[in-house]
């Protein structure tokens, strides 16, 4: 069976950080794209950071670049958002999963499976 296991969310004051994990199983993480995407309240799901598994080469949104870092340890089949300088605006929900292209970037379009995803809201 398929699936996503997302962990570490929670409550963040502004500036804070979180380390998500996502435990994948059912299939080898190390031969897909994976990806970080968020969804926050009236807005569409939007990507927030990718990376291909064939040359490590990242796909980080704007509003992320130089405080999310995406990582992956294979040997453990799980992968990681690292997120610091938390602001507000990052409250969403934070949903980990593959893709099977990076053509249009890191795009939701790509995406085939969600796992059920883990809360972050920053707030003082």
């Amino acid at each position: 069976q398929v699936q996503f296991v997302e962990s570490g969310g929670g409550l963040v004051q502004p500036g804070g950080s979180l380390r998500l994990s996502c435990a994948a199983s059912g299939f080898t993480l190390d031969t897909y794209h994976i990806g970080w995407f968020r969804q926050a309240p009236g807005k569409e799901r939007e990507g927030v950071s990718c990376i291909s598994n064939s040359d490590s080469s990242t796909f980080d949104a704007d509003s992320v670049k130089g405080r999310f870092t995406i990582s992956r340890d294979n040997a453990k089949n799980t992968m990681f958002l690292q997120m610091n300088s938390l602001k507000p605006e990052d409250t969403a929900i934070y949903y980990c999963t593959t893709l099977w292209t990076l053509d249009y970037g890191c795009d939701p379009k790509a995406v085939g499976f969600w796992g059920p995803g883990t809360q972050v809201t920053v707030s003082s």
